[in-house]
């Protein structure tokens, strides 16, 4: 690029930094005048030149050196398939949609498509293809300004865009997320990569080879950490300990037990918290023998009733298996020591300790003395930590209960959770029950355990309840944030049952102001967002020859 007659071009080494020539440009540069643009008459056609060259820096996604460092090595081949044009022509549509990228203020019908950029990198990173190395810098840009897409966004990336982050500050992030600075997770049969890794890596490498080597080999996870436990900092050995829940099995018992005495009580507690998640630990034995002390059956009432005897101290032995003795504000001590055995005893324990009673036949059943919130509250955690679908379900009970749930689900959050260990179809037949007989105006974190795309029963039920709830003239900016769900998350398949939906209502009396021309809005952007999810995915599709024509064979 060339300047004008008689202006020397800025060279890389004193090009002015960005902000400084948007500075200049706005004030004008007879008031001031960035370092490396010479002033005077000539400095208005330096400053776009200075402009137009750092434009092209930032495009390029390398910041500019000085001219005497050495040039940096060639990057690294991508050996996985290219994106099919059509998925790369989508991928710079969805990144220009981007937060800053010019396309602020009301989209009305208009698909958000940043937010659909999480579907496309999981579709994309599925498939195992690459990216086209120019969209690189945006996709880097991209998973700078939202911390939820850097996985998903640097695995699609690949090698590449690490080799670009070791040139550009602002994409250093990249390099702190990757094992090793930048190179792939060492294989299986690399022993003395992991073991270099795990010795000399940062804290943040040293968690992440961790908790791939337990994925695909739980015991040499294990090992591995053994290896170096007595010399771990307190902070390093409770995010280490906490990585043994991935693969966690009877063989991690031994070390778990040992870490019961370990000296910072955090990684006590988190120990302890992973035996009680096995049933057969011993732990799990003697919270059992102490829970089942506390909670019996009185068979001397008309109606067999649970009768709960808290403890009254927390003894060392409480202590050490993890019981802490120190209740939160508010909370009477011994309901807070009682709760923390129930909850790490096995379920298992209580139909053999209450006559043989199943998980509906224990919950029917009256509690004593105002204990029944607590016991039941205890068994909802011990559900969701052990893993046990039987209980949830009971927990649970049916989606069209009057408060939408079972005796101890006390809040929407415990009922996602108990959700969470069903199998998907189940999941989804429950929340399509609760929306069908409560409306959505509590379902939003419910839905939000719901496998992607959403099964028909549970995309007909928000439908039709979003449905009911324009047709009442309810209040439509309420239901802003399912509607938003529901375009990521139903499945494009249901585009074709809005159709009725998108004419604007006739508002009544006592309906909000514009309400109806919102759900109009909203039903249309809603549509449109579901017809354009099925053509990206149809965009990974190879192209297919139209019929009768030959493919011409490649040069």
């Amino acid at each position: 690029m060339t300047a004008a007659k008689g202006t020397p071009v800025t060279t890389p080494a004193t090009s002015p930094a960005w902000e400084e020539l948007l500075t200049a440009a706005l004030l004008g540069t007879d008031r001031r005048t960035p370092e490396g643009v010479p002033r005077g008459r000539a400095a208005p056609g330096a400053l776009l030149d200075a402009a137009a060259a750092e434009t092209v820096r930032r495009r390029a996604g390398l910041r500019p050196g000085r001219a005497a460092a050495p040039r940096p090595e060639a990057a690294p081949a991508d050996p996985r398939p290219a994106l099919p044009p059509a998925a790369a022509r989508r991928l710079a549509l969805l990144l220009a949609d981007r937060p800053g990228a010019g396309t602020a203020g009301r989209r009305g019908t208009a698909p958000d498509l940043m937010e659909l950029l999480p579907q496309w990198l999981q579709t994309a990173n599925t498939r195992g293809l690459a990216p086209p190395a120019e969209s690189l810098p945006a996709l880097l840009d991209a998973a700078r300004a939202r911390t939820d897409l850097r996985p998903a966004a640097l695995e699609f990336a690949g090698p590449r865009a690490l080799w670009l982050a070791r040139l550009n500050p602002d994409w250093r992030f990249a390099l702190r997320a990757t094992p090793g600075g930048g190179g792939a997770l060492p294989g299986p049969r690399e022993t003395e990569r992991i073991a270099k890794l795990w010795r000399e890596g940062l804290f943040a490498e040293r968690v992440a080879v961790l908790s791939a080597l337990r994925a695909r080999d739980a015991d040499a996870g294990r090992e591995l950490l053994v290896s170096t436990w007595p010399t771990e900092r307190a902070e390093d050995r409770l995010m280490f300990v906490d990585s043994l829940r991935t693969g966690l099995g009877a063989r991690d018992e031994p070390f778990l037990e040992q870490a019961l005495t370990d000296r910072s009580r955090t990684v006590r507690a988190t120990a302890a918290e992973l035996l009680s998640a096995l049933p057969g630990s011993a732990l799990a034995a003697r919270m059992a023998v102490r829970a089942g002390a506390c909670v019996s059956v009185d068979r001397t009432r008309d109606t067999p009733t649970i009768v709960v005897e808290a403890p009254h101290e927390c003894d060392p032995g409480m202590e050490r298996d993890g019981v802490s003795p120190k209740p939160p504000a508010g909370r009477g001590e011994r309901s807070w020591w009682f709760g923390q055995l129930v909850e790490s005893a096995p379920l298992a324990t209580w139909p053999a300790r209450l006559g043989g009673r199943t998980p509906r036949e224990i919950l029917a059943l009256p509690v004593a003395d105002d204990w029944l919130g607590e016991l039941h509250a205890a068994w909802c955690r011990a559900a969701v930590r052990q893993r046990d679908a039987d209980w949830s379900r009971a927990l649970l009970g049916a989606p069209s209960a009057p408060g939408a749930g079972g005796p101890g689900a006390v809040s929407l959050a415990e009922r996602a959770k108990l959700l969470g260990t069903l199998p998907v179809g189940e999941r989804a037949a429950w929340v399509a029950g609760f929306i069908a007989a409560h409306g959505l105006s509590e379902a939003f974190q419910l839905l939000g355990v719901c496998a992607v795309p959403w099964a028909e029963p549970l995309g007909r039920s928000v439908v039709d309840a979003l449905n009911i709830a324009r047709d009442a003239g309810s209040y439509p900016w309420s239901f802003s944030g399912v509607m938003g769900l529901a375009e990521r998350c139903l499945d494009p398949s249901e585009a074709s049952r809005l159709d009725g939906l998108l004419a604007v209502p006739d508002e009544p009396e006592d309906a909000s102001p514009g309400a109806g021309s919102y759900w109009a809005e909203a039903f249309q952007r809603l549509g449109s967002t579901l017809r354009l999810r099925a053509v990206m995915r149809a965009e990974f599709e190879p192209a297919s020859p139209l019929p009768g024509v030959t493919p011409r064979p490649a040069a």
